[in-house]
């Protein structure tokens, strides 16, 4: 089965939201935090910990990210189809907040289109962003690297090269990674070989921007005989662990799985590599999520814990859309594997990267609880219960359908993201802050899922605002219902 024309369908969800301006070790035994305990069995004050260390996914709406932390900052880019963007701020809890800066589109029509999950590395001192891209057509797109012109990943760019095999010369290939091993450089991706229509091949390379030589292809494991894309590597306790994603990323079971390589073995020998049996990394079904994969790992500002960055979705459904960034930290078994653990609730609340500055940021729960100085209010009438489970914040939130019920969010901070149920029989809420113009915002979706990044507001001067949402009674013509669904809002204070 072919799997990668699923990518295209998030360009117009993505394009939507971007309009809205929007290593070294954990120890084995080191705990994960907790999703938050059911509402009915919390205080407020017992609500969560002190808001200038934690943070709550999703990071970005996008899918296939990946981050690195350089000259004091994050970096995340995920695919975005018309082009390559980055999000930068100083501390993780930010980053879904964080205006996006376009670091490279392309004119030339042989790639310019469908531009899919970027990676970008330091090596010297430039830096070098690869990707893949076609001409409109699927089965065209191939791999290329862009270089920097100083020491910023954010750029400006020029473009570099294509990266082509001398076997793999004008065939399918997508997901550029770089491993590097004893001292060098190879080019993994996922593309045509004897194995899958996607599947692994590695290839070494002469520099940052050259392919030197065949690439190997690879017969990796996979619970599920269409797709090995996605290659990310970790390097410790005398190996190089290649984690690769399996299984076609709109089914509900995309998974991790992993191989293994000592060091001073050739990677380019496949009989150096070790197998390891199982997923890695698999749906939480407890928990709401699914599809978890397309991943990189990053290193926490003080170098003293490894994190995974991964897209995942709180729907069973079959389906290339709601595929949100989140982050978690990893840690290491006794035998010195990596251990990715569970994939944590969409919400959960989790502590910063050891290192990370922090922030003021904190949420507001639609029963008006608030691990900050935030409350909300309804007017009319609405509905309330704890239905949407997993998919919702704290298992619950509000919904209405009456013309002119409203919800408002007062709270303290600079600016304010709202995430709710979408739904097949939502409708169409007008959005306002501070008693201002009020924005149309649809909250209508084919399949229902829940903590979908509907509004962020504009950058606000510091202090206390409020946030509206009116429900007009309307819906667009492919929904069932006009309701409006109320459940997290999410306060930055930076």
């Amino acid at each position: 089965m072919r799997a990668r024309s699923r990518k295209n369908l998030v360009v117009v969800v993505l394009a939507l939201l971007v309009g809205l301006a929007w290593g070294p070790q954990a120890t084995a035994g080191d705990s994960m935090p907790q999703d938050p305990p059911p509402t009915t069995e919390t205080t407020t004050d017992e609500a969560a910990p002190a808001a200038s260390g934690t943070f709550r996914n999703p990071l970005n709406p996008g899918p296939d990210p990946f981050l690195t932390y350089a000259n004091g900052e994050y970096h995340l880019a995920t695919t975005q189809g018309d082009g390559i963007r980055m999000w930068s701020a100083s501390s993780l809890a930010d980053l879904l907040a964080a205006d996006p800066v376009t670091v490279w589109t392309d004119t030339d029509p042989s790639r310019d289109q469908h531009i899919w999950a970027p990676e970008f590395y330091r090596f010297g001192d430039r830096w070098y962003m690869y990707y893949t891209a076609d001409d409109g057509v699927d089965e065209h797109h191939r791999l290329f690297v862009l270089e920097s012109e100083g020491d910023d990943p954010r750029g400006p760019y020029h473009f570099k090269a294509k990266l082509e095999p001398p076997n793999h010369v004008d065939k399918f290939a997508i997901d550029p990674g770089i491993l590097q091993h004893d001292g060098k450089l190879y080019l993994a991706y996922s593309g045509l070989n004897e194995y899958q229509h996607n599947g692994l091949n590695i290839a070494p390379m002469s520099n940052p921007y050259t392919v030197s030589g065949d690439a190997v292809p690879f017969d990796a494991a996979g619970g599920c005989p269409e797709v090995r894309e996605g290659p990310a590597f970790l390097y410790r306790n005398g190996k190089t662990w290649m984690t690769y994603s399996a299984c076609d990323t709109g089914k509900p079971d995309y998974q991790v799985w992993m191989m293994s390589l000592p060091e001073g073995a050739d990677p380019l020998v496949r009989e150096n590599w070790t197998q390891h049996d199982g997923a890695l990394f698999s749906r939480n079904d407890e928990v709401g999520v699914y599809g978890p994969g397309h991943h990189t790992f990053f290193t926490s500002p003080d170098g003293t814990e490894d994190w995974i960055i991964y897209h995942a979705k709180n729907t069973s459904e079959n389906t290339y859309t709601h595929r949100t960034t989140r982050a978690q930290p990893i840690s290491w078994n006794d035998d010195g594997s990596p251990n990715l653990g569970r994939p944590l609730a969409l919400g959960a609340t989790l502590d910063l990267p050891s290192g990370d500055p922090g922030s003021g940021n904190y949420w507001i729960n639609d029963d008006g609880r608030s691990s900050g100085d935030g409350t909300v209010t309804f007017e009319g009438n609405w509905n309330s219960g704890s239905g949407c489970a997993t998919q919702c914040f704290w298992s619950d939130d509000h919904w209405s359908d009456e013309p002119g019920a409203t919800a408002t969010f007062t709270f303290t901070g600079t600016r304010i993201a709202l995430l709710s149920v979408e739904d097949t029989g939502n409708g169409i809420a007008a959005i306002s802050v501070d008693g201002g113009p009020e924005e149309r915002v649809d909250f209508h979706g084919p399949i229902r899922t829940g903590e979908t990044v509907h509004y962020l507001s504009p950058r606000l001067p510091e202090g206390e605002h409020t946030l509206t949402v009116r429900v007009t009674g309307e819906h667009n013509p492919d929904s069932g219902g006009a309701f409006v669904s109320v459940d997290r809002a999410e306060v930055y204070t930076d």
